[in-house]
Parts: structure tokens; C-alpha cells; sequence
């Protein structure tokens, strides 16, 4: 750890800490906690101070510059969490004291920020916070592919089977109607917890299995992209559906295998097309599903603990880091 590294952690009398970063590259290496001292809050705004924000994926992946056509820095890191309404104005002072997920705007990795009132979702009460936590970007892209390509009757594959998405896609898929979950994983620590959930498991390795379960699969649920894409392609049912909604391998799926077969999804496409009334109402029916639900365990690390929250994001794929504020 550089010098200018080890100043940035240093958060005693720190007003308002958040995780920034002014640059591209590894997490690591650019990431700061910097001061962002409140000021006067704009009308249009209220102000959420913040309780917990997990560490996914999808908030790294930015960072690294993957998409700089899209974003410029300085920014500060984060995408989801949870926090309490402490000033609003107008119709939303209504919500002051109240926990909300202050979405889409500016990122959550800070102590405090302002967000627009219209677009934060309030939490109900019974929902515990290491769950509203994460209640969005995984749980909203799982059950909007669901709704768009629906699994009833149908044997359904999934790739990167261990991810937070892929769980709640092979839970909700068997609540909808699939015949059977089938679920492809690099190793076989996930293999207890899947099969609990009545998910078929297969190693990667294992390619005479997947070759035959993609034959068998009416649905292919693919995070992964690269060569295990284009395998399933290769063998799957003329009457299957491959679905692709990330890249985990950093490998797109080959020309060849593009086909009228393939649907694409993005969550940031999908809630581009959401009025502010559907992006409200989309919540209430994740709210409930997500009262019934097993999201993977969390683990607790102070924002000023937020290197050793990243190192274990890498390490133990299986408990979710959760920063608290």
C-alpha cells in the first residue's frame, strides 16, 4: 500500500467519508475514502444517511474502466444499500426517519448523500436490512428475466450456478412452474447449498453432462459468456432459448453461434424503459418474493475497513461482504 493510500484510510474526524475514485484501474489501487462535507440540500432532493451497502460484482466492474464510453470519473463506488431518510422537503418530509434505497443516482459507498425523492423506494418494516441491502440489481434482474421469458414446464440450465443471481433464478424458477434446475458451477463448494435447494449441480469439467443437460434444456440462463456459451449453443434443443445477461469470462459469445435463439438482457436497458410509476410497482412484487428467500450469508466491515471487504469479496464467493456506515 502506497503512502497516499494509507492517508486515504485515515477517517478519524472525517466528515462524511465515501468511497471515490478519480481514475480507472484495479479497486485496489484507485479507490480512496475522501470528506464530503454536506451543504445546503437542493429542493428537489432528499438527503439519506446510509446504513449498510453490499459489494457486487457490478459495483467493481466499473471501477476498472470496463465502462468508460458510459461513466467519467471522479465518482464515488457503489450501486445498492440501504439508509434512512434524515431531510427531505415538500410531500416528502413524509419520509423523514424512514428507511429507503436511494437508487440510481449518485453511489452508495458514502456516508451520506442526496438522491431524488421519486426514484428512492421506501422498505417495509419487515424487511432486515442486510436484505433490502441488496434488493435490487440481482433480485430485479432475476425476476424481470423470469417475467420475459417464462419457465414453466421447462427444464431450465444456468451457468455460474454459485452466483447470487443464478440462486434466485434457480428458487424462483422452481416456484414458477420449471420442470427441473440444473445448475453449471466452477467448483464444487456451492454443490450442498444448491442441491438443497433442489438444484441439479454439474462441474464445468463435467462436459459430457452439460453437453447432455443442454440438450435436454428448454431454457439456458447464461452469466458467463466464452467457450461454456458456445457449447451449450452447440448442443442445445432446436426448441431451446438461450438467454445472455452478463460476461463473466470477459469472452463474448462467437458469431457463429448468433443466432434468433439468442435474447440478450440488461438491467440498465430494462429500467431505462420503466415510468416512475412501473419502477415503484416493480418493488412490491420483489418485496414479496424476497420475504421467502435464501440470499447468501453477509459479513460486516466498516467503510474504513473497505480493502479487507474487497479481498473478501474475492476470496469467499459464498458470504457477501456488507458495508456498514
Amino acid at each position: 500500500m502506497t503512502a497516499a493510500n494509507a492517508l486515504a484510510d485515515i477517517t478519524v474526524d472525517m466528515p462524511d467519508p465515501a468511497l471515490c475514485y478519480h481514475r480507472f484501474g484495479s479497486p485496489l489501487e484507485v479507490l480512496h475514502l475522501e470528506p464530503r462535507p454536506d451543504g445546503p440540500l437542493m429542493r428537489e432532493l432528499m438527503r439519506v444517511r446510509m446504513t449498510c451497502a453490499p459489494v457486487n460484482p457490478s459495483d467493481l466492474i466499473p471501477v476498472t474502466g470496463a465502462y468508460r464510453h458510459r461513466i467519467t470519473p471522479p465518482l464515488v463506488a457503489g450501486h445498492e444499500g440501504v439508509g434512512v431518510v434524515t431531510e427531505a422537503h415538500g410531500p416528502w418530509q413524509a419520509l423523514e426517519g424512514q428507511r429507503v434505497l436511494p437508487l440510481r443516482g449518485v453511489g452508495t459507498w458514502q456516508q451520506s448523500l442526496d438522491c431524488a425523492p421519486e426514484l428512492a423506494i421506501p422498505v417495509p418494516d419487515d424487511i432486515p436490512d442486510h436484505v433490502a441491502a441488496r434488493a435490487w440489481i440481482n433480485p430485479m434482474t432475476a425476476m424481470t428475466m423470469l417475467q420475459r421469458w417464462p419457465v414453466e414446464g421447462c427444464d431450465v440450465l444456468l451457468t455460474a450456478a454459485g452466483s447470487n443471481c443464478a440462486r434466485l433464478l434457480a428458487q424462483w424458477a422452481l416456484c414458477c412452474g420449471a420442470r427441473s434446475v440444473t445448475g453449471i458451477c466452477r467448483s464444487d463448494h456451492h454443490r450442498e447449498a444448491l442441491t438443497a435447494m433442489g438444484v441439479n449441480v454439474l462441474n464445468q469439467k463435467d462436459h459430457a453432462a452439460i453437453d447432455a443437460a443442454a440438450g435436454r434444456a428448454r431454457r439456458i440462463l447464461d452469466a458467463t459468456g466464452g467457450r461454456l456459451a458456445d457449447r451449450l449453443l452447440s448442443h442445445m434443443a432446436p426448441d431451446g432459448l438461450f438467454v445472455t445477461y452478463g460476461l463473466l469470462s470477459g469472452i463474448p459469445i462467437s458469431s457463429h453461434h448468433m443466432d434468433a435463439r439468442i435474447r440478450h438482457f440488461h438491467l440498465r436497458d430494462h429500467i431505462a424503459g420503466l415510468d416512475r410509476y412501473q419502477w415503484q410497482e416493480s418493488f412490491k412484487t420483489l418485496w414479496a418474493l424476497l420475504r421467502d428467500i435464501d440470499m447468501p450469508s453477509t459479513r460486516e466491515f466498516r467503510l474504513a475497513d473497505w480493502r479487507q471487504a474487497l479481498i473478501w469479496h474475492d476470496s469467499h464467493p459464498e458470504v457477501k461482504p456488507m458495508l456498514t456506515f
